[in-house]
């Protein structure tokens, strides 16, 4: 018996034995076959998946992407194909793979509907196809993908409604739709989501819904971000149920009311980042958002919160950054903030605070920047803030600052803007030479005395250097010659002596005003003594021929255009802000060959070019007024904004004097057939328009819009670096003249639809024109071509085709490295151009955008040995 017992055990293992290894082997042709037919169906250019093959010696569990489990034997369970440029069509052939339960296939250029046929893969629960080109709707069939854990359609072109049946998928624990064109209401079947950890509706700026209530009832959610879409109405009350949320993210939406019952008590005690900005919030700000101790990141900036901040915001030693811009908050600033040892940004500028800087500011040793410009803090600025070595801003204008500043004030390594302008400080100008970083220093609108410190020379990297409006005297130092200043500006002290002959020229006289002991070329007194330089007997000879050649032009357009006689009856005035040799001949030149809006190109006698841009003078405004109007915009520098060099005119017209670009303007390049703009350049091009625009509409005082941004405004110097042209004209000859202006001389593919009924010029407005010259880069095409259509009726219109989005990129520069980033181009562009105003992105997040873009596509360079 023992011996037939011994037998039987024997053939059942021998039998168990031969039936796994044939299941084994079966299962993986089974997998192989379905890995190979999935590649079939694929488009690979980088030729990524060279490993999935027959002939490769690898087994498929070592392919590319592939991750296998024993389970007992080795099984495909996970697919992972990031960011390979792949294309083509997603075949359900990988549901035969009997344990496969993650597909990553983001960041690609899959151009298909929603593959709703993986719902066949009984085992999968992840699905990933975030970055992509999905297109088409969410179809209530979605519900079919039960064991779904993970869902992510995210930055697709996913558009409609959300459907009712993603109700049905109670296992998911992170759903992201972000980043897509979703419609409509947000249904309350999102509350049956229970086991969600992760919800993500943000950046669908067509998803015009109140937040549903239901989603309070997510007790297990942890990040719910729900930003830069069109949500409205208040924050549900429900929301204090959210007892395990670290991350909430509400930020610029249209949301309304006050959040006291939905976010106050000690309900959110894990919240990690609260971010609300950029609503219409009211009322005050509740206490209790620091009761778990575990906050990082404050954001509440550009809403309508009143009243004063609870103080147990300052004992939140967690805390890093602190930003509540742009409110009506008033009261005592939370003074424990000022010593909390992780605080790294603290915004609170535009509000009404009060309180002071305490000394033990010094303890916030992360601290790098602080803004808290125009509010009413007061007291002394304390020694503290010198001891801490991370500062590299801060910004304290317009407050009620008195006494001496510190010795050791700018003692700060890294410290590279203060701006503590407007207030009322007194004393002397400590020395400042370990602050070897400062680029930007504003002390204007102070009580100062004494003199410039002639240590301000030792910072090599200053740029911008604003004394005005104190009460210092003595001399300009010399040694200040050896910086690169791009604005100087000592106005309306008690200063004098001569002023150096390298901070006078190119500078607005106005950066000098106030100073009657000063003397120089351009000053009132522009002889320091009788030895005169022979640069100041040239300035002088350059203002007496500029009377010359205004009388003379006056009478020489008087001859030519005699219909016109008492056009040109007004004395010519001229006001510069560089050196320029302009003889009679060149500035008739102008006078006569050039019409209005045209920019002309003068070649003068010292071989030096300039364009002369003429305009005619509606307003006929005083000359003072004029002025004033003209410096306002010549103050700007910046790297991407063209350099206006002075103007000349008279009570009819206006010539503005531009700095020369060698490559022209950007309509020109892209009309040459042998274009020279590769892609990276024009990615360039874009940035720094982009960076151009929001600094002298967002950084420059007083806020200027361009309002007439186009091709043939953007000019291109020798390096290609572009240089927006034309803005603010408005200031200078009127609104009523400017609109002539722009009817007469725009395409009217570049102006927003809101402007033909609203009176009111908006950055929306700018952002709208700027999309019109990102879709010129990405096509390569001039806005309007003949007869055809133009631009934005021409792109719109292939989009709506078959791979419309691909068609309509520039061939002429075109290629597999470079199609994923001007379809991202692309993108931009078309949200910039979106018919309702409210939906285009802002400039800053514009910048973000095409920041992003450049760093991946520094990040893919190949690394050199």
């Amino acid at each position: 018996m023992a011996t037939r017992s011994k037998l039987s055990i024997s053939l059942a293992l021998t039998f168990f034995f031969f039936f796994f290894s044939t299941t084994f082997s079966f299962t993986e042709d089974v997998e192989l076959a379905s890995l190979l037919r999935f590649k079939s169906s694929i488009d690979d250019p980088k030729n990524s998946l060279s490993l999935w093959s027959n002939a490769s010696s690898l087994h498929h569990c070592n392919w590319t992407g592939i991750t296998c489990t024993r389970a007992p034997s080795l099984y495909v369970t996970s697919i992972t194909l990031q960011s390979l440029n792949l294309s083509g069509e997603i075949s359900d052939s990988v549901c035969n793979l009997p344990y496969l339960t993650h597909l990553d296939l983001s960041r690609n250029s899959f151009n298909q509907p929603i593959p709703l046929h993986l719902s066949s893969c009984l085992t999968l629960e992840t699905l990933n196809l975030s970055a992509n080109l999905i297109w088409g709707t969410i179809p209530d069939q979605i519900s079919e993908f039960t064991a779904l854990k993970v869902l992510d359609f995210s930055s697709n072109h996913v558009e409609g409604k959300i459907p009712e049946g993603l109700g049905s998928l109670t296992n998911l624990q992170v759903l992201n739709l972000g980043s897509n064109l979703l419609t409509g209401l947000v249904p309350d079947v999102i509350g049956k989501l229970r086991e969600l950890v992760v919800l993500d509706l943000s950046e669908n700026s067509y998803l015009v819904s109140e937040i549903p209530s239901s989603i309070g009832k997510l007790d297990k959610l942890e990040e719910l971000l729900l930003h830069r879409s069109g949500f409205h109405g208040g924050i549900p009350t429900s929301f204090a149920g959210l007892t395990s949320l670290k991350v909430l993210d509400l930020c610029l939406n249209n949301l309304t009311g006050e959040i006291t019952r939905s976010l106050g008590g000690t309900s959110l005690k894990s919240l990690v980042s609260l971010d609300v900005s950029q609503n219409k919030i009211t009322g005050s700000f509740p206490g209790g958002v620091c009761s778990g101790k575990r906050l990082v990141s404050l954001s509440l900036h550009s809403n309508l919160f009143e009243g004063s901040l609870p103080s147990s915001i300052g004992e939140c030693l967690s805390l890093e950054r602190f930003q509540v811009q742009e409110n009506g908050f008033s009261g005592e600033f939370p003074v424990g903030l000022w010593s909390s040892p992780k605080i790294k940004i603290i915004r609170a500028g535009n509000n009404k605070f009060t309180g002071h800087v305490p000394d033990t500011v010094s303890l916030a040793s992360a601290l790098e920047q602080v803004e808290i410009d125009n509010n009413s803090f007061s007291g002394e600025i304390p020694h503290g803030l010198g001891l801490i070595k991370n500062l590299y801003k801060f910004s304290a204008s317009e407050n009620g600052f008195d006494g001496k500043l510190p010795p050791n004030f700018c003692d700060s390594p890294v410290l590279s803007i203060v701006n503590i302008s407007h207030n009322s400080l007194s004393g002397k100008i400590p020395e400042l030479k370990n602050c070897k970083k400062l680029v930007s220093l504003s002390l204007a609108g102070n009580a100062f005395t004494g003199g410039i410190p002639k240590s301000l020379a030792e910072l090599h990297v200053l740029t911008y250097l604003d004394l005005s409006a104190n009460k210092l005297t003595g001399l300009i130092p010399r040694e200040l010659e050896s910086l690169k200043l791009a604005l100087f500006n000592v106005s309306y002290n008690k200063l004098s002596g001569e002023v150096p002959h390298s901070l006078i020229s190119g500078l607005p006289a106005s950066f000098l005003q106030g100073n009657p002991g000063l003397c120089g070329p351009g000053l009132p007194r522009s002889s320091c003594s009788s030895d005169r330089s022979s640069f100041h007997i040239v300035a002088l000879l350059v203002l007496l021929i500029c009377l010359v050649l205004a009388l003379a032009a006056s009478l020489a357009m008087s001859y030519r255009y005699h219909r016109k006689k008492a056009q040109f009856k007004s004395t010519w005035r001229s006001e510069f802000y560089y050196p320029l040799r302009l003889t009679e001949q060149e500035l008739m030149k102008v006078v006569n060959e050039s019409s209005p809006s045209d920019v002309y190109v003068l070649t003068l006698s010292s071989g030096e070019l300039i364009a002369v841009k003429k305009l005619v003078n509606a307003r006929n405004v005083s000359s003072k007024a004029l002025k004033a109007e003209v410096r306002t915009i010549a103050k700007i520098r910046h790297k991407n904004v063209i350099r206006i060099l002075g103007f000349c005119f008279t009570d009819e017209l206006i010539f503005l004097i531009y700095e020369y670009t060698q490559n022209g303007s950007l309509h020109d390049m892209l009309s040459r057939p042998d274009d020279q703009l590769q892609w990276s350049v024009r990615l360039k091009i874009a940035l720094g328009v982009a960076q151009a625009l929001a600094y002298i509409s967002k950084d420059y005082v007083p806020h200027l819009l361009h309002r007439n941004l186009k091709s043939t405004n953007i000019l291109l110097d020798k390096d290609f670096e572009p240089k927006i042209s034309d803005f603010a004209l408005d200031q200078i000859v009127g609104e009523s003249a400017f609109q002539s202006l722009i009817h007469a001389t725009s395409n009217s593919c570049y102006t927003a639809p809101e402007n033909n009924y609203s009176k009111k010029a908006t950055e929306e407005m700018d952002v709208y024109s700027f999309g019109v010259v990102l879709l010129e880069l990405v096509t390569g095409q001039r806005a309007v071509e003949g007869e055809s259509l133009d631009i934005v009726k021409q792109v719109r219109r292939k989009i709506n085709l078959t791979d419309g989005a691909a068609q309509v990129l520039d061939q002429k520069i075109l290629s597999n490295t470079c199609q994923s980033e001007m379809l991202k181009t692309l993108d931009i562009a078309l949200n910039c151009i979106a018919v309702a105003a409210e939906k285009r992105p802002s400039l800053l997040q514009v910048i973000k955008a095409l920041e992003g873009i450049i760093r991946s596509s520094t990040e893919k360079l190949p690394v050199s040995a």
